[in-house]
């Protein structure tokens, strides 16, 4: 009996987070196709370490921005050791737009993101403020059409979601939960108009600012020790009265964040024991979550026909979010219990780690005991 009360009560959340999604996705704003020019400085900026592998095409997608005329390139070479800065140097060949910084390196026990976006912000000019990633390339309107949106829509910080490029098992199983896990359980329009700072959501890949709003929420030093830096702002920003957005950003970016299971293991395990909150919340979402699409599918395997309803609303919300987001729907969504029982063992390994302090992430340790630490300029090279 108890069983099936579970059975029940997991297809039933099932149900009600896809109906959610699909009445939720009307509401996601989708950047214009043909943006007008945007009559404002604006500064991308892009925190590097270690990248020499594939941040050539990131900036050249960045230099390749129509409808910006007063626009700044920033780089920061956050003290990789694998040559990062030649690769800059060489794909720049001199544009004046762009300006190679050396980082300095974040206090230890801290994470590096944080500082190294605090000291590309005290560098730029720009009125708006575009924070893009090493694995991301941006269609050549993606930076006007964001602004767009920003302005547009009369919000303070955007998440133009980019389009994730899932390669190999391991990325197919967890990269779409990703974008997932966001348009399940967020309502986007009353995110937007709430001024909780829990109900946001924010992909730092590809992240755009209006600055005096970020400088007033006390920017990236104020979130000096969070491993999830693009939360952490977007939370700030709303407590200082900012409005926080997500957009459509299929058509602006893509981003190949893992390649192959360690890769993608040690990045899950870095930052997912403060994806949820503390200890409590996030063993209360790792129940629901189990509750609604890994306890009906296994039902199913056993004959329910409540667990096989369940398990076909969770197939349903994959194929939703897969199709909107320009994502493989077949046959990845049918494994969709098994791409959550998977991030719930990668929660659980990230909570054993950072209680054990075990987390690194690039050659630092994550430890957090530092307290955070002022922005320091960076030099220019």
């Amino acid at each position: 009996m108890v069983v099936r009360g579970l059975v029940r009560a997991g297809t039933a959340l099932a149900v009600a987070a896809t109906a959610h999604q699909v009445l939720n996705l009307r509401a996601l704003r989708v950047p214009p196709t043909d943006p007008p020019p945007v009559a404002e400085a604006v500064s991308v900026l892009l925190p590097v370490r270690d990248e020499a592998h594939r941040v050539a095409p990131a900036l050249r997608g960045v230099l390749a921005q129509r409808g910006v005329p007063d626009l700044e390139v920033l780089v920061l070479d956050d003290g990789s050791s694998d040559g990062t800065a030649d690769v800059v140097c060489q794909v720049v060949a001199g544009d004046p737009r762009l300006r190679l910084l050396r980082g300095t390196p974040p206090r230890p026990g801290l994470p590096g993101k944080p500082h190294a976006c605090s000291q590309l912000v005290a560098a730029a000019r720009g009125r708006v403020l575009v924070f893009v990633d090493a694995d991301v390339v941006l269609a050549p309107h993606a930076v006007a059409a964001a602004v767009a949106v920003l302005r547009g829509g009369g919000l303070h910080l955007l998440s133009p979601w980019p389009r994730q490029v899932a390669d190999g098992p391991a990325a197919r199983l967890v990269q779409p939960l990703l974008q997932w896990s966001w348009m399940v359980s967020l309502p986007l329009r009353r995110a937007e108009r709430s001024p909780q700072p829990a109900l946001c959501a924010a992909n730092g890949q590809f992240l755009v600012a209006d600055a005096a709003t970020l400088a007033r929420a006390g920017g990236f030093e104020g979130v000096a020790d969070a491993v999830l830096d693009d939360m952490e702002v977007a939370r700030a920003v709303k407590r200082a009265g900012g409005r926080v957005g997500v957009a459509d950003g299929v058509g602006l970016a893509t981003c190949r964040m893992y390649e192959g299971w360690s890769d993608l293991s040690a990045g899950y395990r870095k930052s997912l024991w403060a994806a949820f909150g503390p200890a409590p919340a996030s063993a209360a979402v790792a129940a629901i979550l189990a509750l609604a699409y890994v306890v009906p599918a296994l039902a199913a395997l056993g004959g329910s026909r409540v667990g096989l309803a369940g398990y076909v609303a969770g197939v349903t919300s994959r194929v939703v979010a897969a199709s909107r987001t320009g994502g493989r729907v077949w046959p990845d969504a049918l494994a969709h219990p098994a791409s959550v029982a998977t991030l719930l063992g990668l929660l659980a390994a990230s909570w054993r780690d950072h209680r054990q302090g075990l987390l690194t992430w690039k050659g630092r340790r994550l430890d957090g005991r530092s307290l955070p630490a002022a922005a320091t300029p960076a030099r220019s090279a």
